[in-house]
């Protein structure tokens, strides 16, 4: 998408008109003229000079984003500021302040003497033409100090796409010319000496109006252009953290401070305490707890250690941290996020094409409107200075410019709430969208788990009592399972030996002694000697034939088994000491975030390739209202199309594999700390990575499109009541009339009720559920499941592997990893109790090609079918 700053709009019937002419342009498949930042996104193969020349020839300039500021590799952000720099309000300031000035003086000579009875110099008593003059003077004097409402407002009507300065113009300029008229017709009676008549002239002046219209107007579009300012904030606030410089280590080891545009990927930095990170990069010295609130929202620090990822304008709290680079300029994280805030406000949700439809047709309209209230109070029988004091109050009051600004500050406000969270919404329809979800669909392993084995219980024989079972408590750390696990599972490089290992490390128990001749019994376990014994840990086969399971400790294996975590058996001289499980834990946040889902009213299922057994387990526990087990890679996006057909779906993945689902879903949400591919397929990224934020996203939907709803009605509403008032339809009724001031006054403060009830947002928490109200929910899925498992096995290619050595279910991950990676492979379902894996092929692979895959990792292929 090629970005342009447009200049000249005023409100929404300009942006239509932007539109219209530029999408008229051959070759331009969309464009989107964003009213709140000045921007317009357009996409498709046409020359950039095409596009400029047709915003001209419509009666605006434009200008492409790329000249304004610095190269686009450079991380400072002065394009962007450029775009959302507030020019307008000290320019209408000085206008107002100028305009207030001489309004005063106007109002002293029109209504002050007047109706106050006010002294005036002896020059003007007594002299009505005099009078006359001097506030026709003031009265111009106010015109050209807001002579842009008057260029800007002709310039319209010329190139017949008449705006809202075009009212304000010709509403002001009819009340000029009508006093003008009044003025001539007051000093002819004066140069034929009939004062009377000049007199009564004086009733017919509108001078103060014309001048009133557009000081009132001015102060409309000066709060409006505060408020706007403030919409933007959030990126402008993004925008400040981008750091200016960054110490690097030069060859000879010496520190040297230069620009950030300086730093290229491979360069060592160095970050001290206190001190901003200044470019994304990788710890290769030293550890420290680095604050990242400003990216994610997480207020509480992250710790940082060799090989851990750190971020531009993250904060280094504590420790003195040497890092090398790995992405510079826009290729950082902070400015791919302000990127996404910014292409986000580039674009138009759907249901802004109401208020476009309306704004094309409105300006015309209620010229119309105007014209025809004039003709008919004259048909009535009024005089031509009331009708014509109607037609202006119609012109004056009409504010299309709350239609055009509805949707936008409401979205753009909204994407600042998400990005200070760290929610990020791609575009402004996937913030609208966002918010429909009926059906969440969460991915199991990264999103739902942690998707690496951690230690879930340990139960060790002397935890067997009378009563039943009760939990080692770790009451001393020379607990004898412990210890002998530890030592045993320090020697493997096995997944699961790395998690027991970690486990004993974080309850920092210390080993007095060694083992000796260890030796890994290839897919069954491991022993080795310690002292006079033999210790042994390994898989119930394994164990079983040293020493007997029965009883409770074979009762309580059974139990982790099918809670889908997998026993790891300990003995000591051929008696068993006890049992360490180890599984893919849920994460803290994951039943919570169900759980507030679920009370929002959307439908919870979890996908995974996983068997049925592990799923249920982990989805029972988690508490998803559906679970769909062995699904290969595109079986996922076919799952998720059959969801889209019960209503609309929202996918939550990480994964590449998860890529597919996340583009053909209705909202496709990416984790954070996901795959690059996964990111780039989603329509919103959640930087914190947990899945209270898919609430949080969906419930800052829901109220920002809430507040579009508010802010479209007060619109409509507010043209429906005031134009029918000011055209007099009430005086019959109500005796209520309104004049061209007033009217003035309520179109001046329309467009910034509207942004100052988008600011509402702001007050918002998008985490409290407190408030959340659940959403009657139609969707019934209860056939999709059968439907889908038909669809994946039609048509479906296997073969069936026979295969020596796995002997837990991250053996059984190590194997299907590696046989998804091959070329053709669609999906691979393994079992290591069965000693099997089924293959699902989208393409004949050979099958030597299979078996390689599978035994370098270290297994072994006695057959395949």
């Amino acid at each position: 998408m090629d970005k342009y700053m447009v200049t000249g709009m005023s409100c929404a019937a300009c942006q239509a008109r932007v539109e219209k002419a530029v999408k008229e342009v051959d070759g331009v498949t969309s464009c989107s003229v964003n009213l709140l930042t000045n921007s317009m996104g357009v996409e498709g193969n046409v020359s950039k000079d095409k596009i400029i020349k047709a915003v001209e020839d419509a009666g605006y300039g434009a200008k492409l984003m790329d000249d304004i500021g610095k190269e686009p590799s450079s991380m400072d952000f002065s394009r962007e500021e450029e775009i959302l720099k507030d020019r307008e309000t000290p320019i209408l300031k000085k206008r107002l302040i100028l305009s207030i000035g001489f309004l005063l003086v106007l109002m002293y000579f029109s209504m002050g003497h007047m109706m106050f009875k006010f002294p005036l110099p002896a020059f003007f008593v007594g002299n009505p033409v005099a009078n006359g003059i001097i506030q026709m003077v003031l009265a111009i004097i106010v015109m050209v100090i807001n002579k842009k409402f008057f260029i800007s407002g002709f310039k319209g009507l010329m190139h017949r796409a008449p705006n809202m300065d075009t009212l304000v113009a010709l509403g002001s300029s009819a009340s000029f010319v009508y006093s003008f008229v009044a003025l001539l017709l007051m000093t002819d009676a004066v140069i034929k000496g009939n004062m009377e008549k000049a007199f009564s002239f004086s009733h017919e002046f509108y001078f103060e109006s014309a001048a009133m219209i557009v000081t009132l107007i001015t102060v409309g579009k000066m709060l409006e252009a505060m408020s706007k300012g403030r919409t933007t904030d959030a990126i402008k606030g993004l925008m400040k953290l981008a750091p200016k410089t960054a110490t690097i280590i030069k060859a000879d080891g010496t520190e040297k401070t230069v620009a950030i545009d300086e730093v290229k990927i491979g360069d060592i930095f160095v970050v001290r305490p206190g001190e901003n990170i200044p470019i994304d990069g990788i710890v290769i010295e030293g550890n420290s707890s680095v604050d990242e609130s400003a990216l994610t929202g997480e207020s509480i620090p992250c710790d940082k250690y060799e090989g851990a990822e750190v971020s531009a304008a993250t904060i280094n709290q504590s420790g003195f941290i040497k890092c090398r680079a790995t992405r510079v300029g826009r290729d950082t994280t902070l400015s791919q996020i302000i990127q996404m805030v910014s292409d986000a406000a580039a674009t138009k949700a759907p249901i802004a094409k109401i208020a476009d439809r309306v704004s094309g047709v409105f300006v015309p309209t209620v010229i119309g409107i105007s014209l025809i209230t004039i003709i008919i109070w004259m048909i009535l029988g009024e005089d031509f200075g009331f009708a014509l004091a109607r037609g202006i109050a119609v012109l004056v009051i009409s504010c299309p410019c709350a239609l055009g600004l509805a949707t936008p500050v409401a979205i753009m406000v909204g994407n600042g709430i998400g990005a200070r969270n760290g929610i990020m919404f791609k575009t402004a329809a996937s913030l609208e969208n966002a918010g429909k979800t009926q059906i969440v669909a969460l991915d199991k392993t990264g999103t739902i788990t942690k998707g690496e084995p951690v230690v879930t219980d340990v139960f060790s024989a002397d935890s067997i009592s009378k009563s039943g079972y009760t939990c080692s408590n770790y009451s001393s750390f020379d607990d004898e399972l412990l210890v002998l696990a530890g030592l045993l599972e320090s020697k493997s490089e096995h997944p699961l030996a790395k998690a027991i290992v970690k486990h004993i490390n974080d309850l920092h128990i210390e080993f007095d002694e060694d083992i000796v001749d260890f030796r890994a019994i290839f897919g069954k376990g491991l022993e080795a000697k310690l002292g006079d014994s033999i210790i042994r840990g390994g898989n119930r086969e394994f164990i079983s034939s040293f020493a007997r399971i029965q009883g409770e400790m074979l009762e309580k294996a059974d139990t982790y088994a099918s809670e889908g975590k997998t026993p790891m058996f300990f003995a000591r001289d051929n008696k068993l000491i006890g049992i360490i499980a180890v599984a893919d834990t849920i994460k803290e946040d994951s039943e919570k975030a169900i759980a507030e889902l679920k009370k929002m009213g959307i439908k919870v299922v979890m996908l995974t390739g996983d068997n049925e057994k592990t799923a249920t387990a982990i989805g029972k526990k988690a508490g998803v209202d559906e679970i769909f087990a062995e699904i290969m890679p595109d079986g996922k996006a076919k799952v998720i199309d059959r969801l889209s057909k019960c209503g609309k779906v929202a996918m939550v993945g990480d994964g590449i594999n998860d890529a597919p689902a996340l583009t053909v879903a209705d909202t496709g949400i990416a984790i954070g700390a996901g795959t690059d591919i996964a990111i780039d397929a989603a329509d919103v990224v959640l930087m914190k990575s947990s899945l209270l934020d898919v609430a949080g996203a969906i419930r800052l939907s829901r109220k920002t499109l809430k507040n579009i709803h508010e802010n479209l009605f007060w619109a409509f509403f507010y043209n429906v009541i005031g134009i029918p008032l000011a055209a007099g339809c009430y005086i019959k009724l109500f005796g209520w009339a309104l004049s061209p001031m007033f009217g003035a006054a309520a179109m001046s403060l329309s467009s910034f009720f509207v942004v100052m009830n988008a600011l509402r947002l702001n007050l918002s928490n998008i985490y409290d559920s407190s408030r959340d109200r659940k959403k009657v929910n139609t969707v019934n899925i209860d056939n999709v499941k059968n439907e889908i498992k038909i669809d994946l096995e039609e048509n479906k290619m296997t073969k069936k592997m026979m295969i020596e050595g796995m002997m837990c279910a991250h053996c059984e991950a190590n194997v299907k990893k590696a046989l998804e990676a091959l070329e053709g492979v669609e999906n691979a379902q393994v079992s290591h109790e069965k000693g099997e894996a089924i293959v699902s092929l989208s393409a004949e692979v050979d099958n030597d090609i299979l078996k390689k895959a599978v035994e370098d990792k270290d297994y072994k292929v006695t057959s395949i079918d």
